[in-house]
């Protein structure tokens, strides 16, 4: 993620600031230039950027919901901006519950689309393109005994469903327990599930499959069988030198997710790193414009072994500051060599497609 300023008072912001809280600015971001934007309204639902004037819409769920801060060009005849216009269903916003589980999943499904618009992949809604994405935020309907009609978070056919109760940190801590999963966030599923319609985007017709399936097997396995056999007997117990995760040896398309995702919390955790200027004196830096910095952008180079150099130490300085803090690592894994060349074909794929 970059580091974003305020236009007026050059403030440090956060991502989903949507006012400064240091002069009180509006904000937005502009996706179109990839920047939060301070601006002044102009009337009519035009705003006016502070720094040089262009002109902008707030998207629909910013201006009525409060559950956005982005913004629309303002000759996009779109009411939604290209975050929201992912959605196909949301849940009943009358349901208060619904309306703050809703507006946690929005604000980390937009630092997927934001990885997603940085690393230049297509990323359109799916009522405007055939090929493109959608999301179902779903609840459980109450005082429902079969577990076989629950929502299930999942992928199928370009649409991304996540069960609303991911955003309640009690539900995802009992899921977390029950699944045996030491890293599940809610960015973390989105990351995932978008794992799976980008293979089929990018990889599933393309010259890539032949090197997919030597590096993460065949993904003609019968997907149900394998994930039955996973829940009922467990990993191999050799998993960890060549697989990601547990659940990643499951099936060929579930190791892709899990690499997928966690390809994503690289990059973007490298953009933080990279923006804040933190340095790891095992880093191998060089000279920057006259400042001494990792020389690259994570999310626009080509080279995936500069991407390694700077991760492992920066993980390392991750789980020591977590663990002076009396935490848990902040970095459960462990990167074998498997899982680096498994990483490396999928930066190679989402550079080379």
């Amino acid at each position: 993620m970059k580091l974003f300023h305020c236009g007026r008072c050059a403030n440090l912001l956060y991502f989903e600031n949507s006012r400064c809280t240091h002069c009180g600015a509006d904000l937005g971001f502009a996706p179109d230039v990839m920047d939060l934007l301070a601006i002044e309204p102009e009337g009519d639902n035009t705003w006016a950027t502070v720094a040089r004037g262009d002109l902008y819409r707030l998207c629909d769920n910013y201006q009525n919901q409060r559950a956005c801060n982005w913004l629309i060009p303002n000759t996009d005849p779109h009411t939604f901006c290209v975050a929201c216009r992912l959605n196909r269903t949301i849940p009943d916003l009358s349901i208060e519950k619904n309306n703050d589980l809703w507006r946690r999943l929005e604000k980390e499904k937009r630092r997927l689309v934001y990885s997603v618009l940085r690393l230049g992949l297509p990323c359109e809604p799916r009522n405007e393109d055939q090929l493109g994405l959608a999301f179902d935020f779903l609840a459980d309907q109450p005082a429902m005994f079969d577990e076989r009609e629950k929502v299930t978070t999942g992928h199928a056919n370009g649409v991304i469903t996540i069960n609303i109760a991911e955003a309640d940190p009690v539900e995802r801590e009992r899921m977390r327990n029950q699944m045996a999963e030491p890293y599940r966030t809610v960015l973390g599923h989105f990351r995932h599930e978008s794992g799976h319609y980008y293979w089929d985007l990018l990889v599933r017709s393309s010259p890539w499959l032949g090197k997919f399936r030597d590096l993460f097997g065949d993904e003609t396995r019968d997907y149900r069988q394998a994930l039955d056999q996973h829940y009922q007997y467990g990993p191999p117990s050799d998993w960890q030198s060549r697989y990601i995760s547990a659940y990643a040896s499951s099936h060929a398309w579930e190791d892709w997710a899990e690499t997928w995702a966690h390809y994503l919390h690289m990059v973007d955790t490298l953009e933080t790193a990279w923006q804040l200027g933190l340095r790891v004196n095992t880093l191998q830096l060089e000279e920057t414009n006259g400042e001494s910095g990792p020389a690259f952008d994570p999310c626009q180079t080509g080279d995936f072994d500069a991407l390694i150099r700077h991760w492992l130490p920066l993980t390392l300085a991750l789980n020591s500051l977590n663990r002076s803090m009396g935490h848990d690592d902040a970095y459960p894994f462990v990167l074998a060599p498997a899982v680096v060349e498994k990483l490396r074909l999928v930066h190679q794929i989402a550079h080379g497609r």
